[in-house]
């Protein structure tokens, strides 16, 4: 059910409050809280702003590229270890799981045989 279809059905009594939250999966108190923004600021307010931003903690995307040529015009065939170590020493600030993640999302290198049945394995469970 919609927000909206619930706050009309509280605001004519023909709910109450609980039976509202209920109907949207979420306690009194959320309830209240989403009236108080939706009387403040309409719809817009109700949207997760979480969705919306960009992380602060983001690399720029300059950044990766810079990563990703690096590894295709240097060091092609280097496995992700080799390469972080050449990274590091070049001065580079990111963690090794993040280039590796770079590297592997770009196609670069290949995952190995763990991450991808661990990968395999939490898809099945989600």
């Amino acid at each position: 059910m919609r927000f909206e279809e619930a706050y009309v059905g509280y605001r004519k009594r023909s709910l109450t409050q609980s039976e509202a939250a209920l109907l949207l999966g979420v306690c009194d108190r959320t309830f209240r809280r989403y009236m108080n923004r939706y009387d403040d600021s309409g719809l817009d307010a109700l949207v997760d702003k979480r969705l919306v931003q960009i992380s602060h903690r983001r690399a720029p995307v300059d950044e990766v590229m810079r990563l990703l040529e690096h590894y295709r015009n240097r060091h092609m065939g280097w496995n992700a270890k080799h390469f972080y170590a050449w990274y590091r020493s070049g001065g580079g600030n990111r963690s090794y799981t993040w280039v590796k993640s770079r590297l592997q999302e770009a196609g670069l290198i290949e995952r190995t045989r763990n991450a991808a049945r661990t990968a395999r394995s939490v898809s099945v469970l989600l």
